[in-house]
């Protein structure tokens, strides 16, 4: 997860040099042994990556949530909805352009209001990790954990966000945006109309940037050494990297 993560995963993140399947079980096995002799049980490092992914949630949330956190980031900005794209199109040619820029900016600062929610629904999701979870992501591919949480939390997410989302859409007038380009574009003649209910497109699309975060600070804690905030981490992270 996490993202929306900070500290790192305890399985494969092993620097720059590409390892073989022999060595990732060799690092595997040998990470319960512990650091300065003293033994990790099986708690101990499940703790470990709950940490990690708390503090990893909370950094691509954190991210997600600051003003431009959606709009200024390519890889997470909400363009307008796909399904009425011709909308945007006919509304360019015919002069409206700057309505369309400032529907996609409030759009996305829409969710940016949003995004301060998610943190609660991850964190209760992590812990809720078992045991057996915890070691599944540890031996999976580089984005387990990002794939647990949405298998965990996406209903979560979307039942919690889209309240917020309707009320963020609001407060920075994309509804009100939204609905006034569509029905000036339903007006024009010849075209086919469109709904302009925008709430569940917006909601989405949120969540969906919020996990791309989280998987991009897996990713990270899994390469990088740096990250191990608590002593725990570096106990359970600095044996992995012995291992």
């Amino acid at each position: 997860m996490r993202k929306i993560v900070y500290t790192s995963f305890m399985a494969l993140a092993l620097s720059a040099s590409a390892c073989t399947v022999a060595e990732v079980q060799r690092t595997m096995d040998g990470v319960l042994a512990g650091t300065n002799g003293t033994p990790l049980t099986r708690d101990e490092v499940a703790s470990g990556l709950k940490q990690a992914l708390e503090v990893g949630i909370k950094s691509g949330s954190d991210q997600a949530a600051q003003t431009d956190g959606y709009y200024r980031n390519p890889l997470i900005r909400i363009p307008f909805p796909e399904d009425v794209q011709r909308v945007e199109n006919t509304l360019r040619q015919v002069g409206l352009g700057n309505e369309v820029d400032k529907f996609v900016l409030t759009l996305n600062r829409g969710a940016e209001d949003a995004a301060k929610s998610a943190v609660p629904i991850f964190v209760s999701a992590i812990k809720q990790m078992t045991i057996a979870d915890a070691w599944a992501i540890l031996r999976g591919d580089k984005d387990a954990a990002t794939q647990y949480l949405k298998r965990t939390t996406s209903q979560q997410l979307y039942t919690a966000f889209n309240p917020v989302m309707v009320k963020s859409l609001e407060k920075t007038n994309a509804t009100r945006y939204y609905t006034d380009i569509v029905n000036q574009y339903n007006k024009i003649p010849l075209t086919q109309k469109v709904d302009p209910n925008l709430d569940a497109y917006a909601t989405q699309k949120a969540i969906d940037g919020l996990f791309l975060l989280v998987a991009q600070e897996e990713l990270n804690i899994r390469e990088n050494p740096f990250a191990r905030t608590t002593e725990l981490l570096r106990r359970v992270f600095t044996k992995e990297n012995q291992s």
